[in-house]
């Protein structure tokens, strides 16, 4: 993945840099079409050029220049074609690089095109994933998921363990079941654990720390920085479930955590619980061949799990489109015309709209179904989400798992790496 240095060196060179036209087989043209930008293997790229050709052929008057690319030259294009004055018209954009870009005008307030993209019959809390700090509107949700604990309910079966009510429980449940999972591994010479690598991640930390008082990695006027306390307890957490035999020792937890989806624990079914991305269990689900489920994330009170929504990516408006009317009118097609749902399912993540949700149910398989059912189970339940990760705190992440690892490895106690954490994140904080 790109550094945010990188990708905005290459904004910065705005005006220093000529228009740049797109090149490479999958380029656009240059007659004046809607230029449509997207990241994404073979399949996405089928599919979304598919629904691209209803599209044009219900609306002759429109020509529609598609591009794509994978992840890793995607953002390095974006930025160099934006840094050109060149940007496409209609933008798939990533939670992680919307602020780069949003906060510096790159991309257009949506709300400005509400009579064409009407965004009003997706519900405020997945809305709510693409607006910045200061409330701009600047991309639309195309999918959504939230991060939550999957577990192999087969596991517990062998084991004779009854399956938890995720209504009510706490990481002290969490913990205790893991544990008692584990020993049956052990004993029965399968080797099954109950979990492995949570408190690897920043997420897992943003989870914790929204269960404690409402603590933000990056808060809002109205919200508190996550505190050392906080990190420091969840530290320990993980530190406590690798010595208790709930999870593996921690060069074994690490060397998981590099490892393919397809090769972990979890999806080899070696390991009862882990959390993640809900729109994830599909895939584990393909690779374990198990009816695997999701639950709602443990409290550290009881019942207060404070799941948020999480968008899967967006659909953004380049600021400079070149007809915004006609840039919105298309987006518009692709969240909410359901024949194009039809063609899409969720490939993206669940679909923001509920009318487009119940429009692709039919076609789900029971696999997908899991994910689709969870998801909408839980917005009566989910709170505000957190802000999106702003411009300046986009490498946290890799920081934050460098220093978890070396309190997991216990080369350092977690106070003192809670320190450099909070020391990191506190110069990471956007400008007010």
């Amino acid at each position: 993945m790109l550094s945010r240095r990188h990708v905005l060196a290459l904004m910065a060179a705005a005006g220093a840099a000529p228009a740049l036209a797109s090149c490479g087989p999958n380029a656009g043209t240059d007659d004046g079409g809607l230029r449509v930008y997207w990241w994404g293997g073979d399949l996405r790229a089928g599919i979304t050029q598919d629904v691209l050709d209803m599209y044009t052929a219900d609306h002759p008057e429109v020509s529609v220049a598609p591009e794509y690319s994978e992840w890793s030259g995607y953002w390095d294009k974006l930025a160099t074609q934006t840094a050109g004055g060149a940007s496409p018209d209609v933008i798939q954009m990533d939670e992680a690089y919307i602020d780069s870009y949003g906060s510096k005008g790159s991309l257009l307030d949506l709300e400005t095109v509400s009579d064409t993209l009407d965004l009003s019959a997706m519900d405020e809390a997945i809305l709510e994933t693409g607006r910045l700090a200061d409330g701009t509107l600047v991309g639309a949700p195309n999918g959504f998921n939230l991060y939550a604990t999957g577990m192999n309910p087969t596991i517990l079966e062998k084991a004779g363990i009854a399956l938890p009510d995720d209504t009510t429980w706490t990481w002290e449940d969490f913990l205790a079941l893991s544990q008692e999972l584990s020993e049956w591994g052990k004993s029965s010479g399968d080797g099954e654990f109950g979990t492995n690598g949570f408190g690897l991640g920043a997420g897992d930390l943003a989870a914790w720390a929204r269960q404690t008082n409402n603590e933000q990695l990056f808060p809002r006027d109205d919200e508190e920085l996550v505190t050392k306390d906080t990190i420091v307890s969840l530290l320990d957490f993980s530190l406590s479930l690798g010595a208790s035999g709930a999870a593996p020792e921690a060069g074994a937890q690490i060397e998981n955590s590099s490892a393919s989806l397809e090769q972990g624990l979890f999806a080899t079914n070696r390991c009862a619980f882990r959390q993640v991305p809900s729109s994830q269990i599909l895939a584990f689900q393909d690779s374990s061949g198990a009816p695997l489920q999701l639950l709602r994330m443990p409290g550290r009170t009881s019942g207060q799990s404070n799941m948020v929504n999480k968008a899967s990516m967006y659909w953004s408006l380049g600021a400079e489109a070149t007809d915004p009317a006609a840039a919105a009118g298309l987006t518009g097609f692709l969240l909410t015309d359901e024949a194009a749902a039809e063609v899409l399912k969720i490939e993206r993540g669940i679909p923001a709209f509920p009318a487009i949700q119940e429009a692709v149910r039919p076609l789900l398989t029971e696999n997908e179904l899991i994910s689709l059912d969870f998801a909408q189970m839980m917005q009566e339940e989910v709170v505000k989400p957190p802000v999106v990760t702003p411009a300046s705190g986009v490498g946290f992440g890799d920081e934050y798992t460098r220093l978890a690892e070396e309190s997991l490895f216990e080369k350092r106690s977690p106070s003192d790496v809670a320190d450099e954490m909070l020391e990191i994140l506190t110069g990471m904080q956007p400008e007010r």
